[in-house]
C-alpha cells in the first residue's frame, strides 16, 4: 500500500471514529449524563462541551473562541503542506503517522467548532438531549461551536489522610479531565514524535543529504580541455593537444 494511502485511511478512520461518538454522545444524553464503560468505575463516558482547547481548557470569550478556531485551521493547512513534503521523501512511515493523527486531531475539533453550533441544539443539564438540524436553527454561529468531550478517566478518587500537611481530608482525583477521540489522537502523535524525535527526524536529516549529494554530482562542471587526452607529436617527439 502507498504511504499517501496510509495517510489517508488513518486520518479518516480518526475522524469516523470522533464524528460518530461525537454526534451519539450529542444526540442520546444529556449534558453532564455519564455511565460506566464494561462496569469499570473508573472508565467512564460522561457528556461534556467546552469552549476551547483540548482537555477542557478554553480561551476567554467569544473572540478567544474565534482565535483559536482560526488557529486550529492554519495549524491544519501546515500540516497538510509538511505531509506533503514528507510523502515527497523517503522518510519514516512512523513519523507519517504520527503526523496523519495530528492532523486528524485538528480537523476532529475543528468540525465541533465549525458546525455543531449550526446544526444542533444547544445541551442542557436535566433539559433533554439535543437535536439534530433543529428547526429553529443551532446554538452558535460558524466557528462558535462547542467541541463535544466524553472520555473519563479517573484513575485515582479518594480522600487524603488527615495526617497530610496542607492538603489532609481534602479530595485527590487523577486523571480529572475529560477528552475525546481528536484530543486522543493528537496525544498519541505527539508521543509518537517525542519518543522516537531522534530516530525520524536522523533518518530525515539523512535521506535530505542523500538526495543534496545526487544533485551536486549530477551539477558537477565538466573537465576544462586543458584536460584532453595527450597525444604525441610522432617528429619532434614531445606532448601536444590534438
Amino acid at each position: 500500500m502507498k504511504k499517501s494511502a496510509v495517510i489517508i485511511f488513518v486520518v479518516l478512520l480518526v475522524l469516523v471514529i470522533d464524528q460518530t461518538l461525537k454526534i451519539w454522545i450529542k444526540t442520546h444524553m444529556e449534558y453532564g449524563e455519564e455511565f460506566a464503560i464494561l462496569g469499570l468505575d473508573w472508565a467512564r463516558i460522561h457528556f461534556v462541551e467546552n469552549n476551547g482547547m483540548a482537555f477542557g481548557l478554553s480561551l476567554g470569550g467569544e473572540y478567544g473562541k474565534l482565535a483559536l478556531s482560526l488557529f486550529r485551521i492554519l495549524a491544519v493547512g501546515f500540516l497538510v503542506y509538511y505531509l506533503r513534503l514528507l510523502l515527497k521523501s523517503s522518510t519514516s512511515l512512523g513519523l507519517m503517522i504520527s503526523f496523519a493523527l495530528i492532523l486528524a486531531g485538528a480537523l476532529g475539533n475543528i468540525l465541533d467548532s465549525a458546525f455543531y453550533g449550526l446544526i444542533f441544539s444547544a445541551s442542557h443539564f436535566h433539559g433533554g438531549v439535543a437535536t439534530l438540524f433543529p428547526e429553529g436553527g443551532g446554538y452558535a454561529g460558524f466557528l462558535h461551536g462547542k467541541v463535544v468531550d466524553m472520555l473519563y478517566f479517573p484513575l485515582v478518587d479518594s480522600i487524603l489522610p488527615e495526617w497530610v500537611p496542607f492538603w489532609g481530608g481534602e479530595r485527590v482525583m487523577f486523571f480529572k479531565p475529560v477528552f475525546n477521540i481528536a484530543d486522543t489522537a493528537i496525544t498519541v502523535g505527539v508521543t509518537i514524535i517525542l519518543i522516537f524525535q531522534r530516530s525520524f527526524f536522523q533518518e530525515l536529516s539523512e535521506d535530505q543529504s542523500e538526495v543534496s549529494g545526487d544533485d551536486t554530482a549530477m551539477e558537477a562542471p565538466l573537465a576544462p580541455d586543458s584536460t584532453a587526452p595527450e597525444t604525441k607529436d610522432l617528429d619532434r617527439g614531445y606532448p601536444t593537444h590534438p
